[in-house]
């Protein structure tokens, strides 16, 4: 979800409860996730290919052969299609692809039929005429498809969104709206200042780009180069989590063998949502911290049975924390401090040298013994394994208005380690560089790279460091 940051009002209890979402940038304000767009239908690509495949098993001879040699065709041709994932598709920018897929069905149907069927094997000649029916059928049938769209884009282009610095982001506009084939017409610049020049309106609010986004129906963005690497990224993020596709455009660089082009700048998509965890992740999540808490359980008990026995009753700490998508929830730690009050438990910054804390409490921390109950989180389901660390609602709130993108971090469910603290950003370390780092993982996220952080958490805790 996409909306600003709450805050406490002046003369509001400084930790009282914070409801925190992902905001873009300070400034900016955005509707809630508008419905997805409505992407094309694959069904005409997918009818196009099936009847290029039908094509292709004229020639052969024999009615059986035909039937089974269509039927398989059409099989592989829709398990091998390719999927376009660029600004402009062509039947000839595709074309190789494609081929090749066929080529490799006809290749693979050829091997079942000898393995199975020996007597049936197909001559070669019956293949190369089969395959180049098939690839002149494809051309022909996906062709059509593509002309049609193409059509239906120059009578109404997608309404799109410039963003970066205002004179580059003018000239960006300006060339993609002196080539309407490329089907985008663009409606507005957004930039951090106006610098009074001539072009599209600039929108410097969030009040103006809430109005152009709803009022044109923008589903696209273009996004200058020097936004994606500046103070726009945040921008950008929350633009996309809006329901708009972002694409990056190179203004300044040719585009030598760039693999997609707009009107001639080098173009590519942006992965600026945030991915969907699959259930490997809740699995990864369950299975391994189900087989630590077993060998864990007899370090928690003389933990807290030490605990107990020098610092008294208390020896569990629950502390409201902010997990995904701005909800709370309750994190366990053992008390390795007791504060003042609930205040001072709420908005005080913890250092791993606090001179309250007993020699046995700084081992737990120096070792992050302490975060060890935090495996029941992870089996419950409050955190996972892998993710960003899950802060208090007061700093959330403070650290959101400070640091752009830090609310960005909560797109993601919190994590027991994370990127950001296996590159040592643990307790009093700068803010902005854990920020940086957890949207980082969030934005190339697989289920490999969650493996790699544990494996390198886990070497980390060989030489531990305090926090």
């Amino acid at each position: 979800m996409t909306a600003e940051s709450t805050v406490p009002p002046p003369g509001a209890h400084p930790y009282a409860p914070v409801t925190v979402r992902p905001r873009p940038a300070d400034g900016f304000r955005f509707p809630l996730r508008r419905p997805p767009a409505r992407r094309a239908s694959p069904l005409p690509l997918l009818a196009a290919d099936a009847v290029a495949a039908l094509a292709g098993a004229l020639a052969l001879t024999g009615a059986q052969h035909r039937t089974l040699t269509a039927a398989a065709l059409v099989a592989v041709t829709l398990l091998l299609r390719p999927r376009g994932n660029s600004c402009v598709t062509g039947v000839l920018d595709e074309l190789p692809a494609v081929c090749g897929r066929i080529a490799v069905g006809w290749l693979a149907l050829a091997a079942a039929v000898a393995a199975y069927r020996p007597e049936h094997a197909l001559p070669a000649r019956a293949l190369l005429l089969g395959f180049l029916l098939q690839c002149a059928a494809v051309c022909a049938t996906r062709g059509t498809v593509h002309w049609r769209r193409r059509a239906a884009l120059l009578r109404r282009p997608r309404p799109a969104l410039v963003v970066g610095p205002a004179p580059a982001a003018q000239r960006v506009a300006a060339a993609v709206l002196r080539h309407p084939r490329c089907g985008v017409r663009p409606v507005g610049v957004v930039a951090e200042h106006a610098d009074g020049g001539e072009g599209l309106p600039v929108l410097t609010t969030g009040e103006e780009v809430q109005r152009a986004l709803i009022q044109n129906g923008v589903r696209d963005v273009l996004a200058v180069h020097p936004a994606v690497r500046t103070g726009q990224a945040p921008l950008l993020r929350a633009l996309a989590e809006s329901g708009c596709t972002v694409w990056e455009l190179d203004a300044d660089t040719p585009s030598y063998g760039a693999p997609q082009q707009l009107a001639g700048f080098a173009c590519r998509r942006l992965p600026l949502d945030a991915p969907r965890p699959r259930a490997g992740k809740r699995l990864l999540d369950v299975l391994v911290s189900g087989a630590l808490l077993v060998p864990a359980g007899p370090v928690l008990l003389l933990c807290a049975a030490v605990l107990r026995l020098t610092g008294g009753r208390g020896v569990l700490f629950r502390q409201e924390r902010i997990g995904q998508h701005g909800r709370p929830f309750t994190l366990l730690k053992f008390r390795t401090h007791r504060p003042v009050d609930a205040h001072e438990a709420a908005t005080r910054w913890s250092v791993a040298g606090d001179d309250r804390m007993s020699p046995f409490c700084r081992f737990l921390r120096r070792t992050s013994l302490d975060e060890l109950p935090q495996l029941w989180n992870v089996f419950r389901g409050d955190m996972s394994l892998v993710g960003p660390r899950p802060e208090r609602p007061y700093f959330v709130a403070r650290f959101s208005r400070t640091h752009p993108g830090y609310a960005a971090r909560h797109r993601m469910p919190a994590g027991l380690t994370g990127l950001a603290q296996i590159h040592g950003l643990r307790g009093d370390t700068s803010i902005e560089d854990r920020a940086r780092f957890d949207n980082a993982y969030i934005d190339n996220w697989s289920l490999w790279q969650d493996v790699c952080i544990l494996m390198r958490t886990a070497a980390a805790l060989l030489r531990p460091s305090g926090s």
